[in-house]
């Protein structure tokens, strides 16, 4: 039986990507036709080479209508192949005894990635939630002659690891293009009809969701129309420290260890009637002398470090106190801020929304954290549309380390320490503004 000859109209801004290549990238936003490009190139990929191993990843994956399954069942079909492939229920059988399969990076340990060893193609969906535990995990096991690792993503953070392999180092090895709705020959009538209401409605999430641009507010985020009204009025530039004053360090504590969350520090100055945002530092999985050597490297070793209530809690290496350990060290470490109860979330919004009229940030030091402050939202219960509080996500300690900040703010010429937060009256609510 005589092969039949494959016509896969593609899009121009992927040609750079049908060329060979260790890893090929395709980034953008929402109609680009990245994942349908990928789909296609990989039933090609294993129609042409009889034998291909293939696997399609996303960093979690619990069922399988989670993955690419069935995108990639449908470019079997619309490529009129279904006699050379072989569905079944969790993989596809290909020509010559080749095989795609379907997996969740965050599911493999170093000895389990080894069963991917000998596949030729790994296809990373959603890459920008890939961690970069599961990025170094990957790239040395997908190693076969000739092997290729690509990766379609929606850019979220500059820090997300795809986006810092790939983009930022971008190895000499790799193709990388970008990919929005106009480069899409095909973008259909109903998606031009949501993009359009996007632009109109809201304007905050259409960059990011459209257009391919990092995430820089979120809709109904706590704190979006303060960072709007900052980059509005200048407050968002170069900023310097007054020598003659104190600096202070604001810190959220995360843990050490490859699944804790996020170390975070804000670095501010109280000068007048301005706060004085200087730095933003972030890390995970690194333990505390590593935060604290940051900020020695950076000039601050003379900053009033101020931990939360858990500064008192014991480290879960050491069994040693972090207020301690941050003492020892030679930083001058305030006494822990106590615990404010129920509702502290809620008064460090509200402390934030007071205060940002003062807030001055230093662009380039601060992108990062202004990131994390644009995203923190409210958890919805979308059923009863109640809100549930702040979300607990990759934003929520870069947050509560400027609450921390916010609450323990001095007017100018108050006799009050700063070790002590701000107390609003009792009787007041919290509500959120979109």
């Amino acid at each position: 039986m005589l092969s039949p000859t494959l016509k896969i109209p593609t899009a121009r801004v992927f040609a750079p990507l049908l060329e060979p290549a260790r890893y090929k990238g395709a980034y953008g936003g929402r109609g680009s036709g990245k994942s349908h490009f990928f789909g296609e190139m990989l039933v090609e990929e294993a129609f042409r080479t009889p034998g291909t191993l293939a696997v399609c990843i996303r960093e979690v994956q619990k069922t399988l209508a989670q993955s690419s399954k069935r995108l990639i069942e449908t470019k079997i079909a619309d490529l009129g192949l279904g006699e050379h492939f072989e569905i079944l229920n969790d993989r596809i059988k290909t020509p010559g005894d080749g095989l795609i399969i379907f997996q969740g990076m965050q599911d493999h340990t170093a000895e389990s990635i080894k069963s991917l060893e000998g596949f030729r193609i790994a296809w990373v969906e959603e890459a920008q939630t890939l961690s970069a535990r599961s990025l170094q995990l990957l790239r040395p096991t997908i190693r076969t002659p000739g092997s290729e690792i690509w990766a379609s993503w929606n850019p979220r953070r500059k820090s997300d690891a795809v986006d810092d392999f790939l983009r930022n180092k971008r190895p000499s090895d790799a193709v990388v293009v970008q990919a929005n709705w106009r480069d899409n020959p095909w973008f259909p009538d109903v998606l031009e009809n949501e993009r359009q209401l996007d632009l109109k409605l809201y304007h905050d999430r259409y960059e990011h969701i459209w257009e391919g641009d990092y995430a820089k507010a979120f809709e109904g985020a706590y704190f979006s129309k303060g960072l709007a009204e900052a980059r509005a009025q200048g407050r968002i530039g170069r900023v310097s420290a007054d020598p003659l004053l104190p600096v202070r360090a604001f810190i959220d504590i995360g843990g050490s260890g490859a699944n804790a969350d996020a170390f975070t520090i804000w670095v501010v100055q109280f000068v007048g009637q301005e706060v004085r945002v200087l730095d933003y530092y972030e890390s995970i999985g690194q333990v505390l002398g590593y935060h604290l050597n940051w900020l020695r490297e950076r000039g601050y070793e003379k900053a009033i470090c101020v931990l939360p209530h858990d500064g008192v809690n014991e480290n879960n290496v050491t069994g040693k106190r972090y207020v301690d350990h941050i003492r020892d060290a030679g930083f001058n470490c305030a006494d822990p801020i106590k615990n404010q109860g129920r509702g502290a979330a809620g008064l460090r919004i509200e402390a934030v929304r007071r205060l940002f009229p003062k807030i001055w940030f230093n662009e380039t030091t601060t992108e990062a954290g202004r990131d994390a402050l644009g995203y923190y939202h409210e958890r919805k219960d979308d059923e009863r549309n109640v809100g549930l509080g702040p979300e607990h996500d990759w934003s929520s300690h870069a947050a509560d380390a400027f609450g921390l900040m916010a609450i323990c703010y001095e007017e100018p010429g108050s006799a009050r320490s700063f070790r002590k937060p701000i107390e609003y009256p009792k009787n007041h609510i919290s509500r959120s503004v979109i």
